[in-house]
Formats: structure tokens, sequence, C-alpha cells
């Protein structure tokens, strides 16, 4: 009787072990799935590196306004690190905490995000990197302009004005910022095929423009360098917000006009000072495309919907889904057709000092 009281209670506990085993299965899958293929209300997170610079919060408004159109309950929650990665990390770490399906991230350095990306992984959550690489396996998009493109347009440009001495400078943002090297490959490329010395380069920490007024200040206060400064016929500058702090610099020391200047994002001041004469050319970006795309990608990503992607971005023995888009150097020439007429900008904001040249005022059409 003992015997059989034994194998019955063990039977009971088999079962009882099964069914609870049987139940958690289901509840990771059930949890995944739900992930997957949700019919509910979805959430995406997204992370900024700053709102520092004006371009980002047009990608930020530009993307919610998409989300809010594909599903108009969808909630978007976006946090901004203020160039801080500690911050990025905590604030990516609320965003998993607060189960979102999808997160969407301009990074500020991908190396010290790995341990946050494992994380959000492990909770089945997609990622999208945004603009600037994320070197993680694990990454499920990777959507961007064409940098090379951006950095031989900004050589171009350069070459195009004439560089009697055939030097310049250039001033980027961080290394960590994998935008950063191939924007530099693309202007290295040009240079070399004019036989253009590049006499020094600079590195700004996370952007930070005043970095860049910095160097050209502490060039212009040693004997040795001055000299160097004064012999360059330009200045390639990361974006327009650093052209900006340059530009302001070199007016200080009455050199604006003797070096050219060129940027990139088609910031509201970087138009005005090409129409006046004072940068020579930026390089605009359709960021209203990369933000809806990536919007568009985002929302399929948390309902489940399956998504090709033909298209792969090599980096060492990685290589990256990938959705590039084209980008356009903007000079004097054709401020109107891409900035105005597109509605970037206004003619009344970009031409608010005047220099409407007559040339392109007589092929306007209102």
């Amino acid at each position: 009787m003992k015997k059989k009281i034994y194998i019955v209670c063990a039977a009971l506990l088999l079962v009882i072990i099964a069914v609870v085993g049987l139940q958690k299965n289901n509840e990771v899958k059930n949890n995944k799935s739900a992930r997957r293929n949700k019919a509910d209300k979805i959430t995406i997170g997204f992370s900024f590196d700053t709102f520092l610079v004006d371009r980002w919060k047009k990608d930020r408004d530009v993307f919610v306004s998409k989300i809010k159109d594909c599903d108009s309950s969808a909630d978007v929650i976006v946090k901004n690190a203020n160039g801080n990665v500690e911050r990025q990390i905590d604030n990516i770490e609320y965003l998993i905490d607060k189960k979102v399906d999808v997160l969407v991230i301009v990074s500020i350095d991908s190396e010290k995000l790995k341990g946050v990306i494992k994380k959000a992984k492990k909770e089945n959550i997609k990622i999208i990197a945004y603009d600037r690489l994320i070197r993680d396996p694990e990454v499920d998009l990777y959507i961007t302009f064409d940098n090379k493109q951006v950095g031989k347009s900004m050589a171009r440009a350069l070459c195009n004005e004439g560089l009697p001495r055939k030097k310049v400078l250039m001033i980027a943002g961080p290394k960590e910022d994998n935008n950063v090297s191939t924007v530099e490959e693309g202007f290295k490329e040009v240079m070399k095929e004019n036989g253009v010395e590049i006499v020094d380069k600079h590195y700004t920490e996370n952007w930070n423009a005043d970095d860049a007024a910095d160097y050209i200040k502490n060039l212009y206060e040693d004997e040795e360098k001055r000299k160097m400064l004064e012999s360059i016929d330009g200045i390639m500058c990361g974006n327009d917000n650093i052209a900006t702090t340059v530009i302001t610099k070199l007016s200080e020391l009455k050199l604006v006009g003797k070096i050219k200047v060129v940027g990139q994002d088609a910031d509201l001041d970087a138009c005005q000072r090409i129409v006046e004469g004072i940068q020579v050319m930026t390089v605009y970006k359709e960021v209203e495309k990369l933000a809806e795309t990536a919007a568009e990608y985002a929302y399929k990503f948390a309902k489940g919907i399956k998504v090709k992607i033909t298209e792969r971005y090599k980096d060492g023995d990685i290589d990256y889904p990938y959705v590039c888009l084209e980008t356009i150097p903007v000079t004097k020439k054709n401020m109107e057709e891409v900035i105005i007429y597109s509605g970037f900008h206004s003619r009344d904001e970009v031409y608010v000092n005047g220099y409407l040249d007559e040339e392109i005022s007589e092929n306007i059409t209102e």
C-alpha cells in the first residue's frame, strides 16, 4: 500500500512539474508573441543624443507625427540625454522598464551602450540605430544618410572655390561617432584626388561647438600654429553648429572670407551665411524622409509585420540591415531650389538680411 501511495505521489509531482513548466513556457511564448503580433496598443521609445542641435528637434517631431499617422493610439516616449552617455544609458533603461516594443536610438557612444542594448534584446525589444551606427550585432536596422557622400560634397565645394595654397583644416565631431570617420573618408578621398593637404584634424567632444572655437583660438595664440592657421584656404566643419562658432571666432580674428568654411545639416543660420557669402556650402539631408522611414519601420517592428531589408552595411565582421538616404550639397546657387521650394526654411527666414542675387531673383516664380 505504501509503495502504491509513493508511486501516486510521484506521478502527481511529475504532473505538477510538467504543468508549471508548460505554463512558464507559454508565458515566455506569449510575451514574445505579444510583442511580435500586437493587436493592442504599441509603445515606441526614442532616445536622442541632444536637442542643442536644432536638426534633432525636426527628426523628433516628424517621427512622432508619422507614428501617429500609422496608429493614432500608439505611444511614443522621447528621452533626451543632453550629450551625456551615462544619462542616455539611464534613459534607455527607463524605456526598457516601460516595456517599449521598439527602441530608436541616436547614440552618443555605441561601445558604452552595449550592455543596455543586450538588456533590451533580452526583453525582445527591436533596436533601430538612427543616423548613427550602434556597433552591436543585435541591431535590427541601421538607417542613415550617405555619410561618405557628405564628406565628398564638402571637399568638392571647397575645391570649387579654389584653394590656391592647397591646405585645409578638419574640425569634426567625436571619434566615437561612426559617421565622423565615414565623412572623413569621403573628404580625404576628394582632397587626395585634388592634391590638397589636410594640415591638421581636430575632433570635438560630444559635438561641442565651443570646443571648436577654443581650438581655433588656441591655434591663433600659439605663434607657430598661427602661421599654419593663416596659411590654410578652408575649414571643413563637422556640422553647421560647429561652423557657427568657427566663423564667429574667425570673424574676431579678421579671417572671415580669407578662409572658406563648409558644414552640414542646412541649419537656418548656415543657410543665411551662405546667401551672404560667409559660408561656402552646407549639406541638406531630407530629415523628414529619414524620420518618416524610420517611423514606418518602427511601426512594423512593433506590430510584428514582416520586414524585408535587402541592403546591408558592413562594419568589420558584422553586417547590418541598412537603409541609406541620399544627401544634397547646398550653395547660394541652388538655395531656392533645394531649401526654399522644399519648405525646409522659408525665403523670408533665409534672406532675412537680403543678399538675393538678381540672377536668382529672375528665376523665382511665386
